[in-house]
């Protein structure tokens, strides 16, 4: 038994998964920092080779995975296994406005590269909003609840054509919520979204309905197969939707000169906003992979590595995007510009590398900080935001 399950009762496969989110995002940011030479777009352009499509893509499941796994922490939140029901209301309330605040000023100044020009308000920032939304939507019927979500991802594609200019008074609550763009100026500062919201809001609900799932009285076998046959019509549902080009998706996809070109058309999905495509992608590919966790009943190096990670994933999130703004300025300094203004890496296989360096460093830090935390939570309740 490991440190981790010895000293606390979390459930193993959601930290796991959460673990495999962030070692994704790493991976992400790497290229983000290293890479910006080759720009992906959104859908991800044609032009971009395999190697980096495919990085690009495996990254693609961060957002979604670690936001569904947010709604439903919330509902486990407010269900302890020892315990009667406290309402999450003030704890999600909380906890989003400190991961905004985290975005605007800790991310705010690891991409410091325009500084002080822009603001990007991106991941945590959606994050943050869909937690504060789900304080107020977690009172509804849960049935209500899950219903709701269920609309939001399926039907938000039927809102792609409506479109608003800057001087329209619906601009700044639609860019918000649906359309990502500018949102004007702050002072000196040009505040641009690239997460709206009310798609992220419908993975946060679908996470907070699925919750029950975890609960102590349904089965483990009940539990995976649930989970694995949601995912495989999640799956299913894709193949039907972007497989005919009917809905769900802004860019149809077609057959190319080749298998691995036509499989890139055919998974290259919006995500900004999140297309239905994509949600039913990466979301039925997690859930059957948070099966496949929760089935796994030996541990090992890996699934350790996962697990610390999952069970602190803020403190690993702030901490790493300093380590490369760090290392970013020391690779600068002793070689110089290598990409226009920028250093930039030579070959997507040494994004690959320098993930790997990056989760080996960050290794100990996120094992002690986990044990740190679940030690020390009940005395300082501030570790919970970590």
């Amino acid at each position: 038994m490991s440190d981790i399950e010895s000293t606390n009762s979390r459930i193993s496969s959601i930290d796991v998964m959460r673990g495999l989110v962030i070692i994704l995002m790493m991976l992400d940011h790497v290229r983000e920092r290293f890479y910006m030479h080759v720009r992906t777009g959104d859908p991800i352009s044609d032009i971009i080779e395999p190697d980096l499509f495919f990085t690009r893509m495996l990254t693609h499941f961060c957002a979604p995975v670690f936001i569904f796994l947010a709604g439903l922490g919330a509902w486990l939140y407010a269900h302890p296994a020892q315990g009667v029901y406290r309402s999450p209301s003030g704890f999600l309330l909380k906890r989003g406005l400190v991961i905004i605040m985290i975005e605007l000023v800790l991310y705010y100044l690891v991409w410091a590269d325009s500084f002080p020009n822009f603001l990007f308000l991106q991941v945590l920032w959606a994050i943050g909003l869909c937690m504060i939304a789900l304080s107020a939507a977690s009172r509804l019927n849960y049935w209500l609840i899950g219903v709701l979500g269920f609309v939001i991802v399926v039907g938000h594609n039927f809102f792609e054509p409506l479109q608003f200019e800057p001087s329209d008074w619906a601009y700044i609550p639609w860019t918000i919520l649906h359309d990502p763009g500018q949102l004007g100026k702050v002072g000196p500062l040009t505040v641009s979204l690239s997460y709206p919201m009310l798609p992220w809001f419908g993975v946060i609900l679908l996470g907070y309905f699925a919750g029950p799932l975890f609960a102590r009285s349904f089965g483990a076998v009940r539990r995976q197969r649930t989970l694995i046959g949601t995912g495989i019509a999640c799956i299913a549902a894709l193949l039907i939707l972007r497989g005919f080009n009917i809905y769900g998706e802004t860019l149809s996809w077609s057959v190319q000169n080749t298998f691995t070109e036509t499989l890139m058309s055919f998974i290259n999905f919006t995500k900004y906003p999140p297309s239905l495509d994509y949600i039913l992608f990466t979301l039925g590919i997690g859930l059957i992979c948070l099966a496949w966790f929760d089935a796994t009943k030996k541990t090992n190096l890996t699934l350790n590595l996962l697990r610390y990670f999952g069970s602190a994933p803020m403190f690993i999130y702030v901490v790493h995007l300093y380590v490369l703004l760090a290392a970013y300025w020391i690779l600068f300094l002793i070689f110089g510009a290598t990409h226009g203004e920028r250093f930039g890496l030579d070959s997507v296989g040494w994004i690959w590398i320098g993930a790997g360096l990056l989760i080996a460093l960050h290794y100990p830090l996120a094992k002690s900080f986990s044990g740190f935390k679940h030690r020390e939570k009940r005395n300082k309740p501030w570790l919970s935001y970590f």
